[in-house]
């Protein structure tokens, strides 16, 4: 069997032509589109745009109707649903269904983004750093200006405003964002169905999941009235068909140079992989426990064992010699455009002074040892406290203005806290610092204070009052008087770590962060420079058009068609003995003769995809919707450094699927009329 890394290459020279590329809207790959007889017209963008969802929590989603209705995976409104989750009345497991407007139930901190508008900012944020500062004081500059232009685009719309690094420095975008945080819960079928295969299937095809959910967003006390929505497809794609996603991909890693990948492959990813193995192995202990234990975990442990498999995907693409070979290859071409190799020098000098020091900068101040949602809270009211009396220009990033309103709408959100899994994860955490770093580190002895991981621990989360989100708010009313008051095990943990963490950080920016931007930014000029625009970013968690073609594929000597349907479902439940994974719900069960079993379930498609894009809508040329993304085959994870559409295939279930089972075993036909009446068109 070839490996997904090994079938990545072989096709180089057609890569010019390939359907590969996660686009910015404002410019979009009209040439490419034309190609595909598609003339991506200004008009057709901006309603692409307006009706596009982000969902803060890492996915995707669209407007379905204009009266707010929005849907997205299952998988990405799992928080949600498990925050509304007891013992003996488990949502996540068991699906929820709002009849009605009266029974939407209120999601507790999520907030989604519409993109409103996008502004080219970077002559205005390069014009602040000077060629004489220093990387400290250049990190500053930046800091301050990035600052400025958000505040006064806050003042001046009202919206969220967010400066985006694009190139990794070479680019500068203002992004404007209207927020919905009146966001509720209106249909999620079973874990069972949505996840059917779970981490067996886990990118994988064919594939059989119903993995989706539907939220509405209000304002004002009343659903949201929206003019750009999706309208729902009355027929699904067939073979050959052009398709749009348009979403949120997170991270990709393809315009990174040779050294940083090498960086990657040798130094970074096999401390990942270390710590996400030992969360897992954690989590699942802990879910073992019992039912209780089990709801209590399950978003968290699909999520870190998502995240094991996807990095194992990316190391084997990473440990592939031709994956490398390109990588080498198409960097040495462009060096030749260069004058020197300076830039690069400079990224691969800023690697080897993070070598020094990353892992504690990674434990302490990205908060890699202490994984705990209460920890989390005492550092943001330690630090609220210390930055909000500061100037906008200076304050830590997540601190300025125009990021205020969000973080505090997280900070005091009402969502459970369960004291057994802090526990749990926390302990995981101080266990992972004293093995990577030692028993003897001054950092480790000042995290566990001479005591074991699991003893230290139980008296963080024993001493911890943050669980009550009326306390958060009076700490963060009171600043720093509150603060140096508090007797709280967390804040005072936050408060003898914060001088270490931030000097840290500070050593971060100025000897890593600052001087790879820089170089980055001469990289992607020099890139610019030969071939224009013709490229795009690597990916950021901002609104992306992708597109591709509904297409099958050869692997391990079979095709695999481009659809699964109902019928199969059933087919393979049976034929593994409908046993957990596989087990399909009982609804499904006793009402299988219902269904029309060659109803299309998911299908595939060669768009350009990644992690984030989960819940994105997938549209036909009408710009109707015809499917909802939710993965990726295992021959799709390397693209997180190149692109292929040899084998790999974005996955997403099917829209007509959709309808079938809402209306044949959910009785959810008022949302089936929300979705397909011809005034909703």
């Amino acid at each position: 069997m070839r490996t997904a890394a090994a079938v990545t290459l072989g096709l180089l020279a057609m890569i010019v032509h390939a359907d590969e590329g996660m686009w910015l809207l404002n410019e979009p790959p009209r040439e490419r589109l034309q190609q595909h007889q598609f003339d991506a017209t200004d008009e057709w963008l901006s309603h692409v745009r307006l009706a596009a969802v982000r969902f803060n929590n890492g996915g995707s989603g669209g407007f379905v109707s204009p009266d707010g209705l929005i849907v997205t995976n299952h998988h990405i409104a799992a928080d949600a649903l498990q925050k509304h989750s007891k013992p003996g009345h488990d949502l996540l497991k068991d699906g929820f269904h709002a009849k009605s407007g009266g029974e939407e139930l209120p999601c507790h901190d999520l907030e989604l983004n519409v993109l409103q508008s996008i502004e080219d900012v970077t002559q205005r944020i390069e014009s602040a750093v000077k060629p004489e500062m220093s990387p400290a004081d250049a990190f500053a500059a930046r800091r301050a200006i990035m600052a400025a232009v958000e505040k006064e685009s806050l003042e001046k719309t009202g919206l969220r405003s967010d400066v985006v690094t694009l190139y990794h420095g070479g680019l500068y975008h203002l992004y404007r964002y209207k927020k919905y945080t009146d966001v509720r819960l209106v249909f999620a079928p079973e874990a069972g169905i949505a996840n059917f295969g779970g981490d067996v299937d886990n990118f994988e095809f064919p594939r059989f999941c119903l993995d989706v959910c539907f939220l509405r967003a209000y304002e004002k006390g009343a659903p949201a009235k929206v003019q750009h929505y999706f309208p729902w497809a009355k027929q699904g794609p067939a073979e050959g068909d052009l398709v749009f996603v348009i979403g949120h991909p997170g991270t990709t890693n393809r315009l990174e140079t040779y050294a940083k990948l090498i960086h990657r492959r040798d130094h970074t990813m096999p401390y990942t992989l270390a710590r996400v193995r030992a969360m897992e192995a954690a989590l699942l202990q802990f879910s073992d426990r019992g039912p209780d234990e089990r709801q209590m975990t399950a978003t968290d442990l699909h999520r870190v064992a998502n995240g094991r498999k996807a990095l194992c995907g990316q190391y084997e693409g990473l440990l592939n010699s031709r994956v490398m070979e390109q990588k080498q290859s198409e960097e040495a071409s462009l060096r030749k455009e260069a004058p020197d190799d300076a830039a690069w020098k400079e990224i691969e000098s800023a690697l080897t002074k993070s070598n020094a020091f990353d892992r504690e900068f990674a434990l302490l101040e990205q908060g890699q040892a202490l994984p705990s949602e209460l920890f989390s809270i005492a550092r943001h009211l330690v630090r609220l406290a210390a930055e909000t009396p500061k100037p906008n220009s200076v304050r830590l990033r997540e601190y300025r203005d125009s990021a205020l309103e969000s973080l505090r709408f997280q900070l005091f959100s009402s969502a459970p806290i369960h004291a057994d899994l802090e526990r749990t994860k926390l302990t995981c955490g101080l266990s992972f610092a004293a093995e990577t770093l030692g028993g003897s580190h001054p950092l480790v002895l000042k995290l566990l204070d001479g005591k074991s991981p699991s003893i230290r621990a139980t008296e963080l989360v024993a001493g911890c009052k943050l669980s009550d989100p009326s306390l958060r708010k009076t700490i963060a009313e009171g600043g720093l008087t509150a603060i140096t008051k508090s007797n709280d095990s967390m804040i005072r943990l936050a408060l003898a770590l914060d001088d270490e963490s931030r000097a840290l950080r500070k050593r971060y920016e100025a000897e890593v962060e600052e001087p790879e931007r820089q170089a980055n930014s001469k990289i992607a000029k020099i890139r610019f420079a030969k071939l224009g625009r013709s490229t795009y970013p690597d990916a950021t968690f901002t609104l992306r058009l992708s597109f591709g073609i509904v297409r099958g594929y050869e692997a391990d000597g079979q095709t695999v068609p481009f659809h699964t349907t109902m019928a199969g479902l059933f087919t393979k439940a049976d034929k593994l003995g409908n046993r957990e994974p596989f087990e399909t719900p009982v609804r499904w069960r006793d009402s299988k003769s219902k269904l029309e079993l060659t109803t299309p379930f998911d299908f595939v498609s060669t768009a350009d995809t990644i992690g984030g894009n989960s819940g994105s809508p997938v549209l036909n040329r009408a710009g109707e919707l015809v499917g909802i993304n939710f993965d990726r085959n295992r021959f799709g994870l390397v693209r997180n450094f190149v692109y292929t559409d040899v084998q790999a295939r974005h996955v997403a279930v099917h829209g007509l699927g959709v309808i079938e089972a809402l209306k044949k075993l959910y009785g959810a036909e008022e949302l089936v009329a929300e979705l397909t009446t011809d005034k909703h068109k």
